[in-house]
């Protein structure tokens, strides 16, 4: 796929869930518009964020309930309050002190908060009823609203609804129709509605967003509940493998992430109908989707279910250039981005120069002392996304303070270095100094796109970092105690339009 030259740009990468606000977590609400405001001030184009998904098990956006939902915490409470479905005592009941995600307590609280406003919505309100007819989320509502009567994993879910029988499933619809099926609807249905009209203010000011979806879905999910064919399964439609990546930077045991993996011989019989539905989705959520874990659609690594870690996988064929042909020739041209991090071979590296994907270079890895590093700003091609560092790494001052100062040294020579090779000249003393020449550097490489972690924005150390593979607990958690101050937001403008990117 032939990709035309395009005007540099810059972003931000910011997950809904880490805006501050009142309500404990991320919004869709007022703090997501003053963000848009801040993108726009700044000069930049674009806001990244991770999946929108509804979270299951650990709070990992990467591991939904559903691939095409979005996450019911991220509906903004003052919203349901103009609509007259909270009141101000709940609503202020809502409120919780600054600070970090808490999933536990917002599990407790925020559906009982949306229990009462769904107690006070009209179901029969035209444009609820064309959304439910609609029928894209009736897998969701079924499996949501059986895990809410049978708890634990839908293979525990008694046979006629754990295999789907179509009359036990039509009864099962009717009986809860009300108490448990619109209920999952109305959380759809109030997250689209607020999610579109912000996506519509972002994009009336410029700015574009960038959505993630992952490759896998989660093993409990109505995904695979509802097409278990398209997932290598046994008889009690439990995964036979599961994904996850081998040993390398991040961990020595590799990753184990236990996702199911497709059944790439069904998908391909269905002409990939599924994965071009789910892209096809993703585009109209989203300016720019980024394709989590990419190099799994040309060999994915494959471990066997049972396995402890991810040191005794396989490598297997994906479907390549086939999956990309398909989407191209169904939807036409799909502005997407190739996580291509990791362990990269000539068949990964074939399939994003033949898709023509821009990949990513983290410049964070840059600096190991090779002159061939893919990652240092002279080896870095237009066709790409340069970041500072993603949401899996540590933030820039967090890695900086690892460092030894025998090793902070070696790396301000690396760095001073490249900077001069970019014309740059930026006093680099400090730690926090090398942070804002990190993030210049970025912002003045060939990439088309360089994309910023807030938290580098704003100089925070390894407090504010967002997940840490491979480690289970206290991930996804950070949020910002306020919104972005001017000092940090007035130099970046001037790092973006120094990049040529404003």
């Amino acid at each position: 796929m032939e990709k035309t030259a395009r005007n540099k740009g810059a972003g931000i990468l910011c997950h809904i869930s880490s805006l501050p606000g009142k309500y404990g977590i991320g919004t869709l609400g007022r703090e997501a518009y003053r963000f848009v405001d801040s993108l726009v001030k700044c000069g930049a184009k674009y806001w990244q964020i991770l999946p929108l998904q509804q979270t299951g098990y650990g709070d990992s956006p990467y591991q939904s309930v559903c691939c095409l939902s979005g996450n019911p915490y991220f509906i903004d409470p003052e919203d349901l309050r103009a609509q007259g479905l909270i009141d101000a005592d709940e609503l202020k009941g809502a409120e919780r002190a600054a600070g970090d995600v808490d999933f536990a307590e917002l599990y407790e609280s925020r559906y009982a908060l949306f229990r009462k406003a769904y107690a006070r919505f009209n179901i029969k309100n035209a444009d609820f009823l064309k959304f439910v007819d609609g029928g894209e989320f009736d897998d969701y509502a079924l499996f949501m609203s059986l895990k809410s009567r049978y708890g634990g994993t839908f293979t525990s879910f008694p046979d006629a609804y754990k295999y789907r029988e179509h009359l036990a499933i039509s009864e099962f619809r009717n009986a809860v129709y009300r108490t448990e099926y619109c209920f999952w609807l109305f959380l759809q249905y109030e997250f689209r509605r607020q999610w579109s009209r912000l996506k519509e203010y972002a994009n009336d000011r410029g700015i574009k967003i960038i959505g993630d979806i992952p490759l896998y879905v989660a093993s409990d999910s109505s995904d695979l509940w509802a097409r278990p064919e398209l997932f290598q399964l046994d008889e009690g439609l439990k995964p036979t493998k599961v994904a996850g990546v081998p040993p390398d930077y991040f961990s020595r045991k590799g990753q184990l992430w236990g996702n199911p993996l497709y059944n790439w011989n069904v998908m391909r019989a269905e002409n990939y109908d599924w994965w071009i539905n789910r892209i096809k989705k993703a585009s109209e959520m989203y300016d720019v989707v980024r394709i989590d874990h990419f190099r799994g659609l040309d060999r994915y690594y494959a471990i066997p279910a049972g396995a402890l870690n991810a040191v005794t996988g396989e490598w297997e064929k994906g479907p390549g250039m086939e999956l990309f042909d398909a989407i191209k020739s169904r939807l036409g041209d799909v502005d997407l981005i190739a996580e291509d991090l990791g362990i990269l071979d000539d068949g990964v590296l074939k399939l994003r120069e033949e898709s023509g994907l821009p990949g990513m270079k983290i410049l964070m890895f840059a600096f190991d002392g090779n002159e061939q590093n893919e990652y240092l700003p002279a080896n870095i091609c237009e066709n790409s996304v340069t970041y500072t560092g993603t949401h899996d790494n540590d933030t820039a001052l967090g890695f900086l303070y690892k460092m030894t100062d025998a090793q902070f040294r070696e790396f301000k020579a690396q760095l001073r270095k490249v900077l001069r090779g970019q014309k740059l000249y930026l006093p680099v003393v400090t730690r926090e100094d090398a942070v804002q020449a990190l993030v210049l550097s970025a912002l003045n490489t060939p990439s088309y796109l360089t994309v910023i972690p807030i938290q580098d924005v704003l100089g925070l150390d390894n407090r504010a970092r967002m997940n840490t593979p491979s480690i289970a607990c206290d991930n996804w958690r950070f949020r910002l105690k306020k919104a972005p101050d001017r000092r940090s937001m007035a130099i970046l403008k001037k790092m973006i339009a120094s990049g040529g990117r404003a």
